[in-house]
Order: C-alpha cells, then sequence, then structure tokens
C-alpha cells in the first residue's frame, strides 16, 4: 500500500510506555513480577512524598529504568491532570509500523466521513491505541495474545504493534496490506457502533443461547469484513493500492477463519463454536465489500448462517 505521502491519524494514543516490558514479554516470571510489584506498591504506598521521590529516582538510578515503575502506578491512581496527559498523548509515532497503521486509520476516516455523509449523519472516528502486553480498557483487561481487538464502551481500537510481525510468521499472512485489513476490520465495529448495530448486537445476544449468540456474533465480524472491503475500495481509487495488496487481505482473512485456526489448533473443526466465520465466509464478505462499498449491500443479518 502506498503511504509515503500520507498524513498520520491524529486519533493515536501511544501508550507502550506505560506498561512494562517484564509484564509483556517474560510471561514464565509473572509470578515473581507480580509478587514484587505487590511488595514494591504496599513499601510505596506508605511512603511521604519526599520517600516516594527517593524511591523512583534510585530506582531510575541503578539499572531499574521506567519499566521498574510500571507496577506501581495505574490510570487510576494518577491526577485528573495525568490522565488527560495520556489521554491526549501525542499523535506522532516513532517506529515504521506504528506510523503506517497511523496512516491506515487515516484513510479510514477519510472514507467513512465520506460514506456517512451520503446518508446525512457525522461519522465520529475512533482512536487506535499502541500498546504492549495487557491494558486497562472501557471493556476490561486487554491482552496482546488476543490480538487486536474493538471496544465499543470507549470506542477506541487497541493493537499491540508485535501483532505486525505475528501476523506474517504465525498466521502466515504477509504484506502491509494485511496488517491494513486487521485495522480497517476493527474500525468496522465502530461503523457498527455509530450506526447502533453494535449495540442492537449486544441486546440480543444477551437473551440468546451460547449456540445462538456464536451464530450471531459471526454476522457481526462478517459484517465487519464487508466494511474492511468497502474501505479497500476506497483506498484502490485513491490509486494507493499496489499489486498483491488485495491478495494480501485475503490471505489475512483466510487465516483468521474459525475453521482454519480450529483445524491448526485441534485438528477438527466445531462449527457451533464459530464466531468470526469461516475462512470462505470472511472472504467473501471482504469481496463484496470490495465489490460495492456501500451500506445497502451491508447487512449480514438478514441471512441464516447457511446463506452468509
Amino acid at each position: 500500500m502506498k503511504t509515503d505521502h500520507l498524513e498520520e491519524s491524529r486519533n493515536v494514543e501511544d501508550r507502550r510506555l506505560q506498561t512494562s516490558s517484564t509484564q509483556s514479554r517474560h510471561y514464565g516470571n509473572r509470578m515473581n513480577s507480580n509478587a514484587s510489584n505487590a511488595i514494591f506498591s504496599l513499601i510505596f504506598s506508605r511512603l511521604g512524598w519526599k520517600g516516594k521521590l527517593i524511591m523512583m529516582l534510585g530506582l531510575l538510578l541503578f539499572g531499574g529504568g521506567i519499566s521498574s515503575l510500571g507496577g506501581l502506578f495505574n490510570t487510576s491512581e494518577l491526577t485528573p491532570y495525568q490522565s488527560r496527559y495520556i489521554e491526549n498523548a501525542p499523535s506522532q509515532v516513532s517506529d515504521a509500523d506504528a506510523k503506517f497503521m497511523s496512516k491506515v486509520l487515516a484513510t479510514t476516516e477519510d472514507h467513512w466521513t465520506k460514506e456517512f455523509r451520503k446518508i446525512g449523519r457525522t461519522y465520529t472516528p475512533p482512536k487506535l491505541v499502541f500498546y504492549t502486553g495487557s491494558i486497562h480498557t472501557g471493556c476490561g483487561v486487554g491482552h496482546a495474545s488476543g490480538g487486536p481487538f474493538y471496544c465499543g464502551v470507549d470506542q477506541k481500537v487497541y493493537i499491540d504493534v508485535s501483532f505486525y510481525n505475528e501476523l506474517s510468521t504465525r498466521y502466515k499472512a504477509k504484506g502491509d496490506f494485511a496488517m491494513a485489513y486487521v485495522i480497517a476490520h476493527e474500525v468496522g465495529h465502530h461503523v457498527q457502533k455509530e450506526l447502533g448495530i453494535l449495540d442492537d448486537y449486544h441486546n440480543q445476544r444477551n437473551r440468546l443461547s451460547e449456540k445462538q449468540a456464536n451464530a450471531l456474533t459471526v454476522k457481526l465480524e462478517l459484517q465487519a469484513d464487508y466494511f474492511a472491503g468497502s474501505w479497500a475500495k476506497y483506498v484502490s481509487g485513491q490509486g494507493l493500492l499496489e499489486y498483491g495488496d488485495i491478495d494480501e487481505a485475503m490471505q489475512a482473512a483466510h487465516a483468521v477463519g474459525d475453521d482454519t485456526l480450529q483445524k491448526e489448533a485441534y485438528q477438527k473443526v466445531n462449527p457451533d463454536s464459530f464466531t468470526h466465520g469461516t475462512s470462505e465466509q470472511r472472504k467473501r464478505w471482504f469481496s463484496f465489500g470490495y465489490q460495492y462499498g456501500d451500506f445497502e449491500h451491508s447487512n449480514t443479518f438478514k441471512y441464516h448462517n447457511n446463506d452468509l
């Protein structure tokens, strides 16, 4: 995808510095780390402000670094000024992968602003949050092991930037447009939130059995794939696609299909447990979005699951 001349989105929060590298990378030491953090927190809570300052300086000067302070703080303990500073973190990010994702987000903003205008509505874009390891969100604690996700409560997309590499290594979906598809899919859930679809889904889901709820979730996810395809149609029209980009997106859609993931993990498939759709369904609805691009053809909820 051609992004060199594109501007980055201003709706980005880089919160990677707020998480401990020990917590996010060294899972084998998690229990020791948690115990140490608990001891530090207890000592820290009983110190006066001078003692806290001395303790912080000591950790920084004698090899602990900023990450050593990770277990001592959380956003609920910050002052209002500090909380505002984090929420309004600079939109510019330093590494190339994060910059690419920020630019992709900007193109989704352009696309959906125009599409919402066509139906007489105003589009409010989501925030894109970069984090490491785990993070507190409006929907609870998110973990990098679960992959990118959207939280409708705080209306933010959360991505651990390391997923960029994981997509090509673990899921065999190589290329920058594979990652762009992932972002566009998560933004698709925000589009559902803006349209009221996500709230309707949650209201219905609470009244269903597990099997029925899973079937409903599949429709939600396939619609997000359609919206990702709609975005792809837009960037194609802007001359931003390169040879092979759509193939990269299709490979990513195939790689994260429920049947493909279950075969790789369990060597068997249980359709009743599907929550995102099969590989073929995901590719099909991305293709529909790329073909039509409008809201009219996006209603996956009107189909029975066998017809999706």
